[in-house]
């Protein structure tokens, strides 16, 4: 594999927006150290089950300092011919995340096919990852930028008549990148990872899910998964209080739950307006006037673990930590502290930034609280150029390995705290924040028809058992429609919710049954690998279909009232038991009929 590199000095062999055809790479070709620039590279490669992860270590060894503007983590050539090829990637946005898209690779003379983050989070626009397949064997590449920030870039084109991909993290073209290299330091690129399979593209997507696994830190919830109810899609919706939790954790327990999360509006006063407030963390008062004890005792009495929302990165304009900590340890640009949304962004490279979060940790979890649900709810922008001669993006990018270590620390000193991902729903789906995160909050939908296909293309960004699913029953809601809205969790994480004590017996009944059904079925989820037999899932599909080994969930949310699934047969039905559903299987496969939309059923079979 080769390495691109361009400097302030040392430019393109040819004018263009690409990361490859680069100077310092023509030089080096195969070779570590380029005397022309001085400066020697180091890939650091480690080879998974069908997957190569790469890094790539520059060291100035020259004598002058060097501005880096861009370096590649990893460049893989002659992978396609362009005449069979496709490029795959994902747009992801709030409440319409992971939807997959395909087009033909096209030769371009001076760019290539392009998709880049930016700003602050990871995934607000395009999934970090990307994919490459030939139409006529099946062979395909998917790959994935393992970057908690929105620095990250990737493109697919085509050089010396074959495709190519080369993957990166901030660079100056997209995110005015620059590092300045004095002689004798390094600079470690983001990881990157490629997968490779013969058998399209969910035999990449396979590999890529056991490679995250591999990879990922360990923790006793990827093996439990534990049913999870919270209090705010479609029920509380951040206005929680003693008479409004009691009721719920008393249906959450007597529904099969496991864990009972508080969201958003537990530390804000009555009718106050806590948006720019935040950033101490402590339990209103109005709220709770027996104390948050209380209902955290409740939480513990019948059986489940306590947890709460946070957003640790922000503080409030009005908030007092926003005038008791000092203005290093925020964004700033240009010695001015960033404000984005009437709120300021913690730069965790500050040590008093960091004794801040670390205190608000450990105190919660002192109150018995095993489960936090980390929010991000504001994007300030490029980053902060917050030390003499920083760019924006390196400070970005700095804070960003400086959040990541900061995690590590917490479950360090709390192995046994469950920590979820979120950033308005799935604006932060990037693997190096799930190799330390327990689970991945997939979506804010809030119609459970949408979410459907969301739910279906989770497994392609994280593992099944990390992809937190809502599943928000509603008192008007029809049978098919409790059932539709609990099947869509039963191949990830149930994210339970809705206004449980209000529902009806028979609505009550199917959401009991579900977590049987999932209770029963969970332990194998951790060792499935996730495949489509419809294709992968596109926004407006009437019909959907998620196959995790031998379980199978489809959906129907319109078109003709029957499809052929290929590839399971002998199928046993798991859920829901009482249905309208009608199937049989033949030779292409299973033949479902499900006569009403929305509707959704789970099957167990064997491999045709």
């Amino acid at each position: 594999m080769t390495v691109e590199i361009t400097t302030a000095e040392h430019g393109r062999t040819w004018s263009s927006n690409r990361l490859v055809g680069t100077a310092i790479g023509a030089r080096l070709g195969q070779q570590p150290f380029d005397e022309e620039s001085g400066l020697a590279v180091e890939v650091l490669q480690q080879s998974f089950d069908g997957v190569v992860r790469a890094e790539v270590l520059v060291r100035n060894e020259g004598t002058s300092p060097v501005r880096l503007e861009s370096v590649t983590s990893l460049v893989a050539k002659d992978l396609a011919s362009p005449d069979d090829a496709e490029v795959l990637w994902a747009e992801n946005d709030w409440l319409a995340e992971c939807r997959w898209r395909s087009e033909p690779l096209v030769e371009r003379a001076k760019s290539a096919f392009i998709v880049a983050g930016r700003g602050v989070w990871s995934s607000c626009g395009h999934l970090p990852m990307g994919g490459l397949t030939e139409r006529k064997t099946g062979r395909t590449w998917v790959w994935q930028i393992e970057h908690n920030g929105g620095g990250w870039r990737w493109e697919c084109g085509v050089q010396d008549g074959a495709a190519y991909v080369a993957l990166s993290g901030p660079e100056d073209h997209d995110h005015g990148w620059s590092r300045l290299l004095a002689p004798g330091e390094e600079f470690r690129t983001v990881p990157v990872a490629l997968a490779f399979s013969e058998d399209g593209p969910d035999g990449a997507f396979a590999a890529l899910t056991r490679y995250r696994r591999e990879t990922r830190r360990p923790h006793p919830d990827h093996e439990r998964l534990p049913v999870i109810f919270n209090d705010y899609m479609n029920c509380l919706m951040g206005d929680p209080s003693t008479a409004k939790l009691l009721p719920l954790i008393d249906a959450a327990a007597d529904a099969g739950a496991e864990y009972f999360v508080i969201d958003a509006g537990w530390y804000a006063e009555k009718d106050e307006n806590w948006w720019d407030t935040v950033g101490a963390w402590q339990p209103s008062k109005s709220r709770f006037p027996g104390g948050l004890g209380e209902v955290l005792a409740r939480i513990r009495d019948r059986g489940l673990v306590p947890g709460l929302w946070l957003e640790p990165e922000v503080v409030g304009v009005r908030s007092p930590v926003a005038a008791s900590l000092p203005d290093e340890a925020f964004f700033r640009r240009d010695g001015v502290r960033v404000t984005d949304c009437g709120r300021h962004h913690l730069d965790l490279r500050h040590p008093a930034a960091r004794a801040h979060l670390d205190e608000v940790v450990d105190r919660l979890v002192g109150w018995g609280v095993g489960y936090l649900k980390l929010d991000h709810n504001i994007n300030p922008g490029s980053g902060t150029s917050a030390r003499p001669g920083e760019s924006p993006a390196d400070g970005l990018l700095g804070h960003n390995r400086a959040h990541l270590d900061w995690l590590d620390a917490v479950l360090d000193r709390h192995p046994h705290l469950v920590l979820e991902n979120c950033a308005s729903g799935g604006m932060r789906l990037d693997h190096a924040l799930l190799s330390r995160m327990q689970l991945q909050s997939t979506s804010d939908q809030q119609d459970l028809a949408r979410y459907a296909p969301i739910a279906a293309s989770a497994p392609t960004a994280v593992t099944p058992e990390q992809g937190a699913v809502w599943a928000y029953p509603q008192p008007e809601d029809s049978l098919d429609e409790v059932a539709f809205t609990m099947a869509s969790a039963l191949l990830g994480r149930v994210h339970l919710s809705g206004k449980l004590a209000d529902l009806g017996l028979a609505q009550r009944e199917l959401v009991h049954e579900a977590l049987a059904v999932y209770k029963e079925i969970r332990s194998d989820l951790p060792h499935a690998v996730p495949s489509w037999p419809l294709g992968l899932p596109k926004w407006d599909d009437p019909w959907l279909a998620l196959r995790l080994s031998t379980y199978l969930l489809v959906w129907r949310r319109g078109g003709e009232d029957t499809v052929t699934v290929p590839g399971l047969s002998d199928v046993e039905l798991l859920y829901p038991a009482s249905t309208a559903a009608k199937w049989f299987s033949d030779s292409s496969g299973l033949v479902l009929t499900l006569p009403s939309a929305p509707s959704a059923v789970l099957f167990r079979g064997a491999d045709r």
